[in-house]
């Protein structure tokens, strides 16, 4: 009897692209259990640069959008780098996209999506050609933001006048700031690279470290220990909550914290800080209340697009607390920029020559420092006379 050891063709894969989906509107959330090819299924109108990095770091097989990457509203810049990374971005697959199972294996053809056989949600894909039509009239749109910007600061600073002016509403903390420099560290554009930069500055200044939610893990992350965590907690990891940091919990101006109630499960002291602005603002207004010598930001928000790019009212409270804070804040790009460390040890046997040459040629010029090369130079001439005669008799 004869066993035929040939095994059954696999069948044909049909075409797409192919993986199990994870699911979640919020991004920032999704991200922290999205694996590489795996599908990531988002709700995120207009699609901002630090959303869209973090989608890139977990290298999605695809990324399926309900809402529409781009509003055109203003030119976000976070389709341009999934696309460009040849991540294929799904747009305005509507709600129905959302109910998929997560878990499930979805079937991606060209602008639909299939789960087994059945039609869930037909979109737009994008592509090099579509984004940039897409910024290009976006741009256009850039005055209509222009001027609700505008609105919403002044909105804000009738709201948060005390706190911005007098301080008022600024809670006590532990943690000595007086007459130190800060760093803050948002987990926002290019922080890795700035902390990177930063490492012989922090060496050197020790400055007090505060995490803005998670900007703590990018502190930890990179040898350090936060001093102070400031933001509504829904970003941080619970180690970076139970590493021995301040906590200061930014709450609503009606007093309610959603963040307070995970600390409290995790047994952290804490101090509540109500503000209507972002947990950013807070921790610069913090540390300009307590006395902050210099204030470096790493990761946070400076320019318009990137203001607009945030999602929050133009980030008018943003804007508003740099002009605050402003005298004392210092870019953590212009920073390793400027800062060098003082002196290595290279310029320190440079500046030793330098000094011992010009010792010399200022001894040479006095009637002392002649005598006292002469003396040398007599000496010299008498140990190689000596060496000299007992060469020559041992020969």
């Amino acid at each position: 009897m004869r066993l035929s050891l040939r095994k059954t063709p696999a069948p044909p894969q049909e075409p797409g692209v192919h993986g199990v989906v994870r699911v979640d509107p919020r991004t920032k959330s999704l991200t922290k259990r999205l694996r590489p090819g795996e599908i990531a299924v988002i709700d995120h109108l207009d699609l901002d640069r630090v959303s869209a990095e973090a989608l890139l770091a977990c290298a999605p097989a695809a990324v399926l959008n309900a809402a529409r990457s781009t509003s055109g509203r203003y030119p976000n810049l976070g389709p341009d780098i999934l696309v460009s990374a040849g991540i294929p971005l799904l747009d305005d697959l509507g709600p129905d996209v959302l109910t998929l199972v997560e878990g499930h294996t979805v079937r991606v053809v060209g602008s639909a999506v299939f789960e087994r056989d059945r039609l869930v949600a037909e979109g737009v894909l994008q592509d090099e050609g579509t984004v940039a039509e897409a910024m290009a009239a976006a741009r256009e749109g850039l005055a209509v933001q222009l001027e609700s910007f505008a609105a919403n600061t002044m909105d804000y600073l009738r709201r948060e006048r005390e706190l911005l002016l007098d301080g008022v509403g600024v809670p006590d903390i532990e943690t000595v700031i007086e007459g130190r420099q800060v760093l803050i560290v948002v987990r926002g554009y290019h922080y890795k690279e700035d902390l990177v930069a930063l490492r012989p500055y922090i060496k050197e200044y020790r400055p007090v470290l505060i995490g803005v939610d998670g900007g703590a893990d990018a502190i930890l992350e990179a040898g350090w220990k936060p001093d102070l965590i400031v933001g509504d907690m829904d970003s941080v990891s619970d180690r970076s909550l139970t590493c021995g940091a301040e906590i200061v919990v930014h709450a609503y101006r009606d007093g309610r914290a959603p963040g307070v109630e995970r600390v409290e499960k995790l047994g952290v002291r804490h101090v509540a800080f109500p503000a209507t602005g972002t947990s950013e603002d807070v921790a610069m207004l913090l540390a300009d209340d307590k006395g902050a010598e210099l204030i470096v930001a790493v990761g946070t928000h400076a320019t318009l697009v990137e203001f607009l790019d945030k999602g929050r009212s133009g980030m008018a409270s943003t804007f508003l607390t740099r002009l605050r804070v402003g005298g004392k804040l210092i870019d953590a790009k212009g920073v390793s920029r400027l800062y060098r460390q003082r002196i290595s040890n290279w310029q320190l046997a440079w500046l030793v020559l330098a000094g011992l040459l010009a010792l010399v040629v200022a001894l040479a010029s006095t009637t002392a420092g002649q005598t006292l090369f002469g003396l040398i130079g007599a000496g010299f001439d008498d140990l190689w006379s000596t060496l000299h005669t007992l060469v020559g008799g041992g020969t």
